[in-house]
């Protein structure tokens, strides 16, 4: 039996261990999407804001891609849309193994996965694109915010920032922040900035078909790692 010394030691726990997690997410395929073809699709992530959560799956369709989706069925992404439970925030880790299932399951072209989200899904879209820098082609976030100090982690990434200037829920100044110091670090960002917006910024951004086509512009190199 081994000898325990009495007082205060510092010691070294590891183990490994399995986690199960679950999210409730909604799908579009595009109307020319085919299992048996060869063609690939990009994908575009949508995070929602605070108050889509809950579990009543038809209020992520309230604004952004899934709303855009209802009436186009031409949309040129695989749309991802998951939804957060009703008082959690965003889990960056579940994100990232939902996109990897949605990788395995469909016709995926894994250059071409973007990430975007308004409010509470904007300030998820920088931390996930700042924690999976080799993940996606570009980013899109919606009056978000988020770490401006570890944002050189994805100077090499393509973002596109928007907000309102009027934003009395997220002030402005929280892109502002994230725009400077990436701008600082090399990084390249285009900065929208709505005059007169409040906090629905993001309802002009998705009716932008701008936005898309400079989606569809970028890849990722595919020598990166994710």
């Amino acid at each position: 039996m081994k000898k325990e010394t009495t007082g205060q030691h510092a010691q070294h726990f590891e183990k490994r261990i399995t986690v199960t997690v679950k999210i409730r997410y909604l799908l579009y395929l595009p109307q020319d999407y085919s299992p048996t073809a060869e063609k690939k699709w990009p994908v575009m992530l949508f995070l929602h804001g605070a108050g889509e959560r809950g579990h009543n799956l038809s209020l992520v369709k309230k604004h952004g891609p899934p709303a855009i989706v209802k009436k186009r069925q031409d949309f040129p992404f695989i749309v991802v849309s998951p939804q957060c439970p009703s008082g959690e925030t965003w889990s960056l880790d579940v994100l990232d193994a939902l996109l990897s299932d949605v990788e395995e399951k469909y016709l995926v072209d894994s250059e071409r996965i973007y990430v975007t989200g308004l409010s509470m899904g904007g300030f998820a879209a920088w931390a996930l694109a700042i924690k999976f820098p080799r993940r996606f082609a570009a980013l899109a976030p919606v009056c978000g915010g988020g770490k401006a100090a570890e944002v050189c982690t994805i100077k090499h990434l393509p973002v596109w920032v928007f907000h309102g200037a009027k934003d009395n829920v997220v002030p402005l100044r929280k892109s502002q922040e994230m725009v400077d110091a990436l701008k600082q670090c090399g990084g390249k960002v285009r900065f929208t900035i709505y005059p007169d917006a409040g906090h629905d910024s993001w309802t002009t951004t998705y009716n932008n078909p701008d936005l898309y086509e400079w989606m569809l512009r970028h890849k990722r190199r595919t020598t990166a790692k994710k």
